[in-house]
């Protein structure tokens, strides 16, 4: 069952009970004109279990010690946004696995020339990937890219994968000024926004999967907690591109991240893929991905299962 997102974007009291999410709204609860019969009609539950991603997105938001271990339990991501609506922290639980132990010492001692392999099939698919929404944009076959994905060698030593970003970008959105910068000029606020929760999905796919989301196979940041998880990611960023790529030509005004476009974006994690000839939501698809890298780390697998566009 695919789980879902919960956005938070006003004050709220979230507490649990009996296992359920109970949702307050502390203007209701505190409104002495309002009969008590409104007050607790006003009250909303959800089934925890169904919770895949949170987003706290409010200073005023208060959640319950109880919320947080429930969450964490059921293996839900708990993300928390700055002053700007830009999510600056990640809640994981620290295990999700039975035999956590056993597949931590797996990716631990998973050999240079498998973490290489893993790399060019990670590369690969992404410039694929890549090349699949910039034929749907501009209508026509990106054959350079094609023959960039198909030339990935073990580990990309040729760094295909930058040649590959920067013809990419330079051709996707037609704005003037415009280049792929964290602290660009829009639409990289809403690529930041969408990176950010396809990061927490992916990490917590690993979690689920029972590997370490710091060790990563090619990133290896040492101030980077989620070197995995931006390994991972990098097939699924293109499915984020376009999804921006289309708020943008809808013509709506995306140089502030409003609430329509925010609503927009939490839509990723039911995104629709292909993974396997199989259409299958992207969360969903996450999970199929790093399970098939635990069995790359356990010799079961030689392949990682990623989606194609």
């Amino acid at each position: 069952m695919i789980k879902k997102t919960f956005y938070f974007g006003n004050p709220v009291y979230l507490s649990l009970k009996n296992a359920q999410l109970v949702i307050k709204l502390p203007e209701v609860v505190k409104n002495g004109i309002l009969p008590e019969g409104f007050k607790q009609k006003s009250e909303v539950t959800k089934p925890i279990e169904d919770i895949g991603v949170v987003v706290l997105d409010n200073k005023q938001i208060t959640v319950t010690s109880g919320v947080l271990e429930a969450l964490l339990e059921n293996n839900c991501a708990i993300i928390t946004c700055d002053s700007k609506s830009m999510p600056v922290g990640l809640m994981l639980p620290l295990y999700g696995n039975t035999t956590q132990n056993e597949r931590f010492r797996q990716q631990l001692n998973a050999s240079l020339p498998l973490t290489k392999q893993l790399w060019q099939q990670t590369v690969k698919q992404k410039i694929e990937n890549q090349a699949a929404v910039l034929q749907r944009c501009s209508g026509e076959e990106i054959k350079c890219m094609r023959i960039w994905a198909a030339d990935v060698k073990s580990g990309d030593p040729d760094n295909l994968e930058a040649r590959a970003a920067a013809y990419y970008w330079k051709n996707l959105f037609e704005i003037e000024g415009f280049t792929r910068d964290r602290e660009g000029i829009p639409p990289n606020n809403l690529l930041n926004y969408g990176y950010a929760i396809l990061r927490a999905v992916v990490a917590r796919g690993l979690v689920v999967s029972g590997l370490l989301p710091t060790l990563g196979i090619h990133h290896h940041n040492r101030y980077n907690a989620y070197c995995l998880a931006d390994d991972i990611m990098e097939p699924y960023r293109p499915y984020v591109d376009d999804l921006v790529y289309g708020i943008v030509k809808s013509g709506i005004g995306y140089e502030v991240l409003t609430k329509e476009i925010k609503g927009r974006l939490l839509s990723i994690p039911t995104l629709d893929v292909v993974i396997s000839g199989k259409r299958s939501p992207l969360m969903i698809a996450v999970g199929q991905t790093t399970a098939s890298l635990y069995k790359c780390f356990s010799g079961e697998l030689r392949r990682l299962s990623y989606p194609e566009m």
